[in-house]
């Protein structure tokens, strides 16, 4: 089995003018986001071997803030051809991945990790997992985490609709009462 986590960064700071968008930063609320994503993994023992990040300041941020809460280290990977990529282009990472790495973070941006994470989840028959299916299928919002799993070997394998959603949550899910 292979397990694939897909995580958009979190809330950035609003564009501005002369800030190149791949400088742009988090917000507040995005530091507070990513560490609650984080916290979220270690408590349930969500933990990926490799991780593939984007090299964009926003995604690297984000996953700076994740891995300190974790009980783990994996190893990680900054890409610039993760920066604002397709679904097709995050899927060929994803195939091209060592066949000894059981799960596989990618932390990256929409339209495209939305667009994958559609792409390779079927729909659950589970009735709690078919709503939060309905709500990853509705929005992959800032700090949103798809997590997903294969019956394969092989990364190379990962084709579309094949996937079955373990969870999806956003922040605003973890957020403390």
């Amino acid at each position: 089995m292979k397990r694939l986590f897909l995580l958009r960064h979190a809330k950035a700071e609003r564009d501005r003018p002369g800030v190149d968008d791949e400088a742009r930063v988090l917000a507040p609320r995005g530091r507070e986001d990513a560490a609650r994503i984080g916290r979220f993994l270690n408590e349930e023992v969500y933990l990926a071997n490799l991780v593939l990040c984007s090299a964009a300041a926003r995604t690297r941020e984000t996953l700076e803030l994740v891995l300190p809460q974790l009980n783990a280290k994996p190893a990680v990977k900054y890409l610039d051809e993760l920066y604002m990529a397709d679904s097709e282009a995050i899927l060929d990472l994803v195939r091209q991945t060592r066949e000894a790495t059981g799960s596989l973070m990618i932390v990256g941006h929409n339209p495209g990790l939305e667009e994958c994470a559609r792409s390779l989840v079927r729909p659950p028959d589970d009735r709690k997992l078919r709503k939060r299916y309905e709500t990853m299928m509705e929005k992959f919002p800032t700090g949103a985490l798809a997590v997903v799993d294969f019956e394969a070997e092989q990364w190379s394998a990962i084709g579309g609709w094949v996937g079955a959603l373990e969870l999806f949550v956003r922040p605003k899910d973890l957020q403390e009462e």
